[in-house]
């Protein structure tokens, strides 16, 4: 079985849930007591969250390419950042790195163009939504990635960030995500992509009259596949 390294702290939140659902996958695969080869470099996410709000991508992609680089040494195998936002850095890190990376934005495409779909909706953070990062692997994937208006995404950045990054999970929170869904189905979104590793935390299947792709989820399969592939 080879290591994963994880990149967490961004939020632990979200770690926590890449954390368990990769040694629940292990479990289910090998069985037993079997768990999975884990390490996790985990940052302090406060001076993270400033660096974002201050626009200094290129101090953390030099963060993001020191945590790969302790990993890489301490001997994982696998590299994997356990947050869409920081997948800003992701080219950095690549460059940097002499062990892999697995992408966020790869089985999520996968996933979708699986399933036959092209036009979906994007929720995650501000930078996710409103910067290229993402949506442009995406689209090389073939896929029309739309995003909710102005008060769309407002609304979303502030419940990450406010609250989903922070522990706190609320009704109304809840329904402020459904509407937008609901507003980008109207657009003509065929499927919603839960592009933040928190925002699974708030909203689920019920919640969306259209499939939802949950990246974290979709991250944690790629990765368990790849530790279990020899």
């Amino acid at each position: 079985m080879k290591t994963l390294g994880l990149i967490g702290g961004l939020s632990w939140e979200s770690s926590a849930e890449y954390y368990r659902q990769i040694n629940r996958q292990v479990r289910e695969r090998l069985g037993g007591l079997h768990a999975a080869n884990i390490m996790m470099h985990s940052l302090d996410f406060a001076p993270v969250a400033a660096l974002q709000a201050q626009g200094d991508w290129a101090a953390l992609d030099r963060a993001m390419v020191e945590a790969a680089d302790m990993l890489a040494r301490g001997g994982a195998d696998i590299l994997l950042i356990c947050s869409n936002t920081m997948h800003r850095c992701a080219d950095a890190v690549e460059a940097a790195s002499p062990i892999p990376l697995i992408h966020i934005a790869d089985p999520v495409a996968a996933a979708i163009n699986a399933a036959g779909l092209s036009r979906v909706g994007l929720l995650g953070t501000a930078f996710t939504m409103e910067q290229d990062f993402l949506k442009g692997r995406l689209a090389k994937a073939g896929l029309e990635v739309i995003v909710p208006d102005d008060a769309g995404r407002e609304a979303i950045h502030r419940i990450i960030y406010d609250e989903l990054v922070q522990g706190v999970v609320n009704d109304v929170s809840r329904d402020r995500c459904r509407s937008v869904i609901a507003a980008l189905i109207d657009r003509g979104a065929r499927a919603i992509i839960l592009g933040c590793t928190e925002i699974m935390l708030l909203v689920g299947e019920e919640d969306s009259p259209v499939p939802l792709f949950d990246t974290l989820a979709l991250h944690v399969d790629a990765a368990v596949e790849a530790a279990l592939t020899s």
